[in-house]
């Protein structure tokens, strides 16, 4: 019995001792393999593997939409030019005219009276003259006869005769000013359009004034030919051209598209959004677009073929700079550039690149200035080739790039 318990007890041991003998050594192994993975990522880190782009030059086209306002081609106030009571109105809100057409009348008794005081002005004027005339033609025949009239008396007739003519034309030109006037009792419509506001009333007195301090009798605007006006923003005005043409959309009017060519360009910045003015012409003969309406209009950007084109990826914007980060001597090397346009993957860069520059692919800051790197197995030769036409997102922009391949060895 005793003989048993001490095998028993022996079995056991050589248990415990065999559990523990390979528990010592996984976890051993364990530690080992934690060891190696931490001396790798240290390794990853004092030297990064990198993919490589080789730098090239291409052209970038891209497109942006900006919102952009309808307005009318030609809109005017109508005032009064002559102060008076609306007499008769002839159009109202609505109403399509033509150029030249008959809108109101104003009625001003005053102007009558003013005209027949003119009027006997210039009679009265004439008056004189006629009797000064006479004085002179009489004075130079009797001077015919020697020493009979001096000389000096026969001259100041004829000056006397002079203003007294010159004061009957100052006559006319003062009844022509107040006959004027009667045709401004008359509105007539400046073009052709459409009557949009009627500020006033039959009864109504109107007058001269500013548009601040005057009540305007019609707005007239033309509906027929509408001015589609845009902002772009600084960075994208350089190379646009009179020859561009952009499309928009209309949100009240799902479903279409309209286009326009850019006619006028400002030429210059506005001092507070740090953009160019652009309108297009947009012909409304079905009459669909209204004046103030909101669109999207979507700009295309000129293509540039002395930029590099780099994959997003490539560039890196840090706190201080802008960069991308090439490789020399199996060394990485930061480099300031500037951003240009962007389509899809691809971006354009500005700066001290060479072509044939070998471009650092993921970028990061955390491959430091100066450290060295890793190649990486896959090496891609052009990003212009890998990425090639791009389309963009649910808006519609359309955008591509096109570089400059590498000639066949």
């Amino acid at each position: 019995m005793n003989t048993q318990k001490n095998k028993l007890i022996i079995v056991i041991t050589a248990l415990v001792i065999a559990t523990a003998f390979f528990s010592s050594c996984g976890e051993s192994k364990k530690d080992k393999e934690a060891q190696e993975q931490t001396v790798q990522q240290e390794d990853a880190l004092d030297t990064p593997t990198v993919t490589l782009v080789k730098a090239r030059k291409g052209k970038l086209t891209s497109n942006i939409t900006v919102p952009g306002e309808l307005q009318a081609y030609q809109q005017t106030d109508l005032y009064a030019k002559v102060s008076g009571y609306v007499k008769t109105l002839l159009v109202d809100i609505g109403s399509q005219v033509h150029q030249g057409q008959l809108l109101a009348v104003l009625e001003a008794p005053e102007i009558n009276s003013q005209l027949e005081e003119a009027k006997s002005h210039i009679l009265q004027a004439k008056a004189v003259y006629f009797a000064d005339k006479a004085t002179y033609d009489r004075l130079y025949n009797t001077s015919k006869t020697p020493g009979t009239i001096s000389q000096n008396d026969l001259e100041q007739a004829q000056a006397k005769k002079s203003s007294d003519s010159a004061n009957v034309e100052a006559a006319k030109s003062a009844y022509k000013a107040v006959a004027a006037n009667l045709n401004y009792l008359q509105i007539r419509a400046p073009f052709d359009g459409v009557i949009t506001l009627r500020g006033v009333n039959l009864g109504a007195y109107v007058g001269p004034g500013s548009a601040a301090t005057s009540q305007s009798i019609f707005r007239l605007e033309d509906h027929n030919r509408l001015r589609l006006v845009i902002s772009v923003p600084e960075n994208f005005t350089g190379g646009l051209n009179d020859k561009d043409e952009v499309s928009f959309t209309i949100r009240e009017l799902q479903g279409e598209k309209f286009t326009a060519r850019v006619v006028r360009l400002a030429g210059a910045l506005d001092n507070t959004l740090r953009s160019e003015r652009l309108e297009m012409d947009v012909y409304n003969t079905d009459k669909k677009l209204l004046p103030n309406m909101y669109a999207d209009v979507n700009v295309p950007l000129p293509a540039r073929d002395s930029s590099y084109i780099v994959p997003k990826t490539a560039v890196v914007t840090s706190t201080e700079k802008v960069f991308i980060i090439l490789v020399k001597d199996g060394k990485a090397q930061w480099l300031s550039v500037q951003k240009g346009l962007e389509s899809g993957p691809n971006i354009e860069v500005y700066g001290k690149i060479n072509p044939g520059d070998e471009i650092v692919v993921n970028a990061s800051e955390e491959i430091r200035d100066g450290s060295p790197v890793k190649i990486g197995k896959a090496k891609v030769e052009d990003a212009n080739e890998a990425n090639g036409k791009v389309e963009s997102g649910p808006q519609g922009d359309s955008t591509k790039s096109t570089a400059k391949k590498p000639a066949a060895k």
